[in-house]
């Protein structure tokens, strides 16, 4: 068993990542948003970088349901050589996007930019030419 402040965090995602590659299940002890403490078998399928912190997709074998949870939130863990054996439900929320506007670049710009939530409101500072040498590299 592997206590989590005893490690670093990049040992602790290595270990998990590992896991997910071979399809290992790990055992975690986890503490929720809520400060309960439970102890659960995974089956991990994504990890997701959030700021400050990684979102760990996995089944859970104790309600054979997807979990999120946080990488801060588990107190230790342990990885097994055991196979995954529950089924991921597919998800169900997609919603297919609009097609791209083909008509104006700016329109297209900004389609762009709303695709990705975390670039929504960027707009650059300075408008820039590709004439302009200063920014090559």
């Amino acid at each position: 068993m592997r206590i989590t402040n005893r490690q670093t965090v990049t040992k602790t995602l290595t270990d998990l990542l590992r896991a997910l590659s071979h399809r290992n299940v790990a055992t975690i002890t986890y503490r929720d948003r809520n400060g309960e403490i439970t102890v659960r078998t995974i089956e991990l399928h994504e990890v997701h970088a959030k700021t400050g912190d990684y979102e760990l997709i996995a089944m859970c074998r104790l309600e054979n349901a997807e979990r999120h949870l946080t990488l801060s939130g588990i107190l230790s863990y342990t990885t097994h050589r055991m196979a995954y054996i529950l089924t991921r439900p597919e998800p169900t929320t997609y919603q297919r996007p609009a097609p791209a506007p083909t008509d104006d670049a700016d329109t297209l710009y900004t389609y762009e930019l709303e695709r990705d939530p975390d670039d929504a409101n960027y707009r650059p500072r300075v408008r820039l030419a590709q004439t302009d040498t200063r920014l090559a590299a």
